[in-house]
């Protein structure tokens, strides 16, 4: 009876361990930072250092302190904004502008411009690569990419991708992995040599959108609109793994050994991988419908989802097949997710 007993509660104990282990970081929405004004958004991107939030909004990027929670600045003039990419090292910002087929260089203490490269067509996702300390903007009306220096602004060349690019992140080894959207594959680019080296079919995720590389599994993370996160090993270039994630993904980004995604129904859903090459979904965050991109703050942990309130939808529009509803004005806001 008592060998009957210290078994159970060695059992009991056992779970107990493997339940904090695979729990996920029990994060909810703690606050929301007010930014108003009127325009859409897309990609942001967290300055852990500086402690800077850099938001895409309309026509221009808002800089937000995150120590006092409230708009610290603004770098105007980026027409049809989507990513910004920071090399602190350098001093340097870099902004997408979709509607100009350009990227402008800004100062990141001043926020002033300091000078605008041309890129391919309808740039998008933007991203500083340290190694080869190259900036690259993944161009989805052209489908390809274009590189210029991040210390002079010097186009150095174009990359044809053969599909329309998505979100892309450095490994900190000199490459580069992008998802590409209509083809349903990750590319792996070298950066120095400007050149395709593998291509990763995601089968069986579809659209993919939001990637995030994690440097010491050496995985890629790649949010998929079919409520897919698919895993690739990035050595073997295979699917190492498939979760199930929420509607509407359109961000990645990893932290503290969680990958999370960011779903425009309005949660963010939590992958841990539970034990060595096997993972799962550990839990999700309520948030509010409309936040789909997403950016980490690696000191605190906290993560940052832009959002704003919104129209009804009407049914039709000239008799055309209903639209995305209108936003209210000055509703745009930052929701803060942390513990």
């Amino acid at each position: 009876m008592k060998r009957s007993l210290v078994r159970i509660g060695l059992a009991f104990c056992l779970a107990v361990v493997l339940a904090a282990c695979s729990a996920g970081p029990g994060y909810k929405m703690i606050k929301k930072i007010h930014v108003g004004g009127e325009g859409g958004w897309d990609y942001l991107t967290v300055d852990s250092e500086a402690r800077r939030l850099y938001v895409s909004h309309g026509s221009q990027v808002v800089v937000i302190d995150i120590d006092a929670d409230k708009v610290a600045g603004n770098i105007p003039d980026t027409q049809g904004v989507h990513g910004i990419a920071l090399a602190p090292e350098l001093n340097r910002g870099f902004i997408s502008c979709g509607k100009t087929n350009t990227a402008v260089i800004f100062d990141l203490k001043t926020l002033k411009s300091l000078g605008v490269v041309k890129t391919g067509k309808s740039p998008d996702a933007i991203l500083y690569e340290p190694v080869s300390k190259t900036v690259f903007t993944f161009n989805g009306g052209s489908k390809d990419a274009t590189a210029f220096s991040a210390a002079t602004g010097k186009s150095t060349g174009t990359i044809p991708l053969g599909g329309k690019p998505e979100f892309g992140a450095a490994d900190g080894t000199g490459k580069v992995y992008v998802n590409i959207e209509d083809t349903n594959e990750v590319a792996e680019i070298d950066a120095k040599n400007l050149k395709v080296l593998r291509r990763f079919p995601l089968k069986p995720g579809e659209e993919p959108t939001g990637l995030a590389f994690d440097v010491k599994s050496r995985h890629i993370f790649s949010g998929c609109h079919n409520k897919l996160m698919v895993i690739i090993d990035a050595d073997k270039g295979a699917v190492a793994a498939t979760v199930p994630i929420g509607s509407g993904v359109d961000a990645v980004w990893l932290d503290d050994g969680y990958a999370f995604s960011s779903n425009g129904e309005g949660t963010v859903s939590v992958v841990k991988e539970a034990s060595k090459g096997k993972f799962e979904a550990v839990e999700t965050i309520q948030t509010i419908k409309g936040s789909r991109t997403m950016a980490v703050d690696a000191k605190t942990h906290k993560l940052y989802l832009p959002t704003a309130q919104f129209e009804p939808a009407p049914e039709t529009v000239k008799g055309q097949p209903r639209k995305r509803p209108a936003m209210i004005k000055d509703t745009f806001e930052i929701l803060v997710v942390g513990e």
